[in-house]
């Protein structure tokens, strides 16, 4: 087993294609714990970080005739993985979406972050993290952001200060903004290693 750490991943691949299970084992040992790192950073659970890497070691495994030589093993690997990752993502708690508001929201966002996200996938996971909101800060965000409505419009609207709908909507950016940043970034960082 310990001449297979020795073999580079384009030979690892090969020995995979032919059902060798050493060199399964030495891909597996080789990229566990880095795909698990990326993988916690973006879904903050650890049993469904866990469920992600196996499930992409078991296509793996069971795709393994179909991967070409040539294919970059851990650029592969990290593509499997934030695919699953938005697969998984969108699926939890996707509800409607926003397309119009979400162009106002994403004006607000951190560029670099949206370019690593395409706008639907982006929009559902901003319409998770909304309905995420405790129910009057949703409300007050929702209109704030969906309706275009000024703090002051909203104040009226709820018989509420402008005070407390401009802290409001503060807290609701507290909230949804670092999340949306964190899987920008630990995408970029599964892209780099393509």
């Amino acid at each position: 087993m310990g001449m297979y750490s020795e073999y580079s991943d384009s030979e690892l691949i090969e020995l995979l294609k032919s059902g060798d299970r050493f060199a399964f084992t030495e891909i597996y040992n080789r990229y566990w714990s880095v795909l698990y790192a990326q993988v916690y950073k973006m879904l903050r659970d650890e049993d469904e970080a866990k469920d992600v890497i196996q499930e992409i070691f078991s296509k793996l495994w069971i795709n393994a005739a179909a991967i070409k030589s040539s294919h970059n093993l851990g650029g592969l690997l990290y593509t499997a993985a934030r695919n699953k990752v938005l697969n998984s993502i969108e699926k939890s708690r996707v509800r409607h979406d926003y397309a119009k508001s979400i162009t106002a929201f994403i004006s607000e966002t951190d560029p670099d972050t949206i370019d690593k996200l395409d706008e639907k996938r982006l929009s559902k996971i901003i319409e998770r993290e909304i309905q995420s909101l405790p129910p009057k800060m949703r409300e007050i965000f929702e209109l704030s952001r969906k309706e275009n409505l000024s703090h002051k419009e909203i104040a009226e609207k709820l018989n509420l200060s402008d005070q407390t709908v401009k802290k409001q909507v503060q807290n609701a950016l507290k909230i949804i903004r670092p999340r949306i940043e964190q899987i920008g970034f630990s995408l970029a960082i599964l892209i780099i290693f393509r």
